[in-house]
């Protein structure tokens, strides 16, 4: 048998010839699988009618950049490949998932459909989910961490002139510039969170605009002191003399996967495509960067050997196939090379690596973090 180890945590299986011998050396808990049957639910004494209307399953996903390509990307490397016919088309399909309809749209309107109920699933970024969404009760987080797409928002502001020596937000906020009369000026294309997050954090005077294009020209141009904005790298902060403050940062953003309440709840098939969906995800994200090394080692029983590689600090966790034993071990990539060291200190011979595609669990935490949320 194998287990899977816990997400860049070593563990290891030692099967023998003989009858099999299994050793278990770390406790570990195991959640019981939940029912995923799709629900009916009314909501105010009826069904939603928009939820119901129809019947196939709509996911939507960026339609353009840098988005679109990485999650069409996780989607193949889940074995979830999107067949689009024509590239100029909006609706494609996953073949592997039946009576589902691809929808790709701008990541602001998929956050609004999901809100109106013409789609019930999608992937965009949290900073798209939060601002667009505005704290909605039928969106639901799903995944929260699809590890791409990273990013901050974030306020910046000049390196220069009056801002030369301000380096956080409670300094920005005790300026005595900032009066009715003339109010700290910040430029956003986030008109939601903006405000919130001034008003969260003390800053009364405070007037936003929004502006197309490039805002990091704003300051100097003088039609605003501060921005409010995405930032990977930083490097176009540093390139137009602005920087980050401490305490500025609104919100750290990546690629998630969310859902309407109302759809997992009252669309047939929804939820069951759901937990599908999320189960390959998980796997595969938890599989990225570990590898699986597989070596003879010679001992005179499974226990010896079990006992003399639980004693290596790189290699732990267990499973249990004479003189030699064949040996399986998860390793992080960081710690490949120290964990195949110590192997051979111990007597391992003939290392074999290979990178890992998937690991699943018995059932992921996310989807019992999902039931419980939908009270189910």
């Amino acid at each position: 048998m194998s287990l899977c180890p816990p997400a860049f945590t070593p563990a290891f299986s030692i099967s023998t010839p003989c009858p099999s011998i299994h050793i278990s050396v770390s406790k570990r808990s195991f959640i019981s699988c939940c029912s995923s049957q799709s629900q009916t639910a009314v909501v105010n004494g009826k069904l939603d009618a928009r939820i119901v209307e129809r019947d196939e399953i709509r996911i939507g996903l960026p339609s353009k950049g840098r988005m679109a390509a990485d999650t069409l990307d996780l989607l193949k490397d889940c074995q979830l490949s999107v067949k689009q016919v024509n590239p100029r088309q909006y609706v494609a399909e996953i073949p592997q998932l039946s009576n589902v309809e691809v929808w790709f749209q701008r990541p602001k309107d998929i956050v609004r459909k999901l809100v109106s109920g013409d789609l019930d699933l999608g992937i965009v970024g949290l900073d798209t989910v939060s601002e667009y969404g505005q704290e909605n009760e039928d969106l639901i987080i799903v995944h929260d961490a699809l590890e791409y797409g990273d990013c901050r928002l974030s306020i910046a502001i000049p390196k220069y002139g009056i801002f030369e020596n301000i380096n956080s937000l409670k300094e920005l906020a005790q300026m005595p510039q900032w009066t009715v009369e003339k109010p700290l000026r910040v430029v956003t294309g986030f008109t939601y969170l903006g405000p919130k997050f001034m008003k969260e954090n003390g800053l009364k005077h405070v007037m936003f605009s929004t502006a197309d294009g490039a805002l990091e020209a704003a300051p100097a141009m003088g039609i605003a002191d501060a921005i409010l904005d995405l930032v990977s790298s930083g490097t176009t902060l540093k390139e137009n003399n602005l920087k980050e403050i401490e305490g500025g940062v609104v919100l750290e953003s990546q690629a998630v996967l969310v859902a309407s309440r109302k759809a997992l709840v009252q669309r047939k098939g929804v939820l069951d495509t759901t937990h599908e969906i999320l189960e390959r995800f998980e796997a595969h994200l938890r599989a990225v960067g570990q590898f699986t090394v597989t070596a003879n080692m010679r001992g005179s029983s499974a226990e010896d050997v079990a006992e003399r590689v639980l004693s290596q600090p790189s290699l732990s966790g267990l499973q249990v196939s004479a003189d030699y034993y064949a040996i399986v071990i998860c390793v992080p990539k960081m710690a490949l090379y120290k964990s195949v060291q110590q192997l051979r200190a111990i007597g391992g011979s003939g290392v074999l690596i290979s990178p890992l595609t998937y690991i699943f669990d018995e059932e992921t935490p996310r989807w019992r973090e999902l039931l419980s949320k939908l009270g189910l």
